[in-house]
């Protein structure tokens, strides 16, 4: 067993407790953090189901945790909140910090195969690493029942993690996600330079192009997007995943939100229906 990850803070919230960890990362090679919502526990040895979520371009594991006011929903559905931070940290990379959507704060939740930056696998922390710390240090977690929700680039992430792990997640949904990203700046700057120029292999991190080879789902995706998100028609891209969707049977909601931006107020005005979302799911596993 590794060691354990140890606690660097704590907030009572709502009877329960947002508590932030710090370990090293095997996969990444460096220090990471990670947040965790605990409800309230009804029972000594109730188990709790994990809703992961991952963050946006620039953001650390706290954003969510002290924006969102998911814990309110969270506690009502017996569901624990987990926020992963968005890259590795203090490699010191030449440039790792140049821009804020790429490098540190951008690591796009894919693994990195140019040599570079080879220590970017966010796909394989959030996947793989992560999910064993939380089963070998936290007993009242229950891994085995998951699921997976983000935000812009972490909307990109909860997307093709759940596309390529039906069999890991009950359930996804997202807010303004990057659906197409080897059709946008952002994605096209990520990929490029984290996957190289050989463009077959960006198309195992984009959304829109996963969902062509998918099939029984078992519950519908969810994605909220507002209507006046500043990156909605160059960036974001909902409605090629939409077209996808539909040519794939895919079960889609798309809720296209009228006077939305692409900020934690958005958010927080529709994170609990996402959260009653995931808690369908995961009591019907």
């Amino acid at each position: 067993m590794e060691e354990k990850p140890t606690e660097i803070s704590s907030s009572k919230m709502f009877g329960g407790y947002n508590r932030r960890y710090r370990h090293f990362s095997t996969t990444l090679g460096c220090s990471m953090t990670f947040t965790v919502y605990f409800p309230p526990p009804s029972s000594p040895s109730q188990k709790f189901p994990i809703l992961y979520w991952l963050s946006g371009l620039s953001c650390t594991d706290e954003n969510f945790i002290m924006k969102s006011g998911a814990q309110r929903a969270a506690l009502g559905e017996g569901i624990a909140l987990v926020a992963p931070d968005t890259s590795p940290r203090g490699l010191n990379i030449e440039g790792e910090a140049d821009s804020w959507d790429f490098g540190v704060g951008a690591g796009f939740y894919l693994n990195a195969t140019e040599e570079k930056w080879k220590n970017w696998r966010m796909y394989d922390y959030v996947v793989k690493e992560l999910p064993k710390v939380l089963s070998e240090n936290f007993e009242q977690l229950d891994t085995s029942r998951a699921s997976i929700s983000g935000h812009s680039m972490g909307g990109h992430g909860a997307l093709t993690i759940y596309l390529k792990n039906l069999e890991k997640y009950k359930a996804v949904s997202a807010f303004a996600p990057i659906t197409n990203p080897t059709n946008c700046p952002w994605g096209q700057k990520a990929f490029s330079n984290y996957l190289g120029s050989d463009k077959s292999d960006w198309q195992e991190y984009d959304a829109t192009l996963l969902i062509e080879k998918c099939s029984k789902f078992s519950t519908p995706i969810l994605i909220d997007q507002g209507e006046d998100d500043k990156f909605l028609h160059d960036q974001l891209l909902p409605h090629n995943f939409e077209d996808a969707c539909k040519g794939a049977n895919a079960p889609l909601m798309l809720r296209m939100q009228p006077g939305y931006d692409h900020s934690y107020y958005f958010i927080s005005t529709f994170i609990d229906d996402h959260i009653h979302h995931h808690a369908k799911a995961l009591k019907c596993a």
